[in-house]
């Protein structure tokens, strides 16, 4: 089998997700404060807010968060210009032995992603998401 060459770079990190505590309050800090607007809401539980550039994912904690000792970070994301290669991503990524948490998925809203870990264990996710990527 023939070794697969990295795919260009990606299009920055412009993605990111953090579960809260206080949900409501949280939309409100980086809507209402910060000036983003509510890009997609799935449920009563997820919010994907956008300055129109990037993309914040806020995820109601599944328990109380210890603010002295809180791991907020969910996941952080990558955005790659084209919906093909997410999947060159991923069997690049596959070969070079990374752990890869997901196998490639079509989101009901245009996106594709899959998720791996980074040496510290973070979890990355490489996503086409049409209203950031550049095609």
């Amino acid at each position: 089998m023939s070794r697969i060459e990295r795919p260009e770079k990606t299009a920055g990190m412009r993605h990111l997700a953090l579960n809260v505590s206080q949900l409501e309050n949280s939309v409100d800090f980086y809507t209402r404060l910060l000036g983003m607007t509510i890009e997609w809401q799935p449920d009563d539980d997820n919010y994907y807010l956008t300055s129109g550039n990037d993309n914040l994912a806020l995820h109601r904690a599944s328990k109380k968060i210890d603010q002295d000792s809180a791991q907020t970070l969910d996941h952080l994301g990558f955005i790659i210009d084209s919906a093909d290669e997410v999947v060159q991503w991923y069997e690049f990524l596959k070969q070079e032995n990374v752990d890869v948490l997901t196998s490639v998925k079509d989101h009901r809203d245009g996106a594709r992603s899959f998720y791996c870990k980074d040496p510290d264990g973070n979890a990355v996710q490489i996503i086409y998401h049409p209203p950031l990527s550049a095609s």
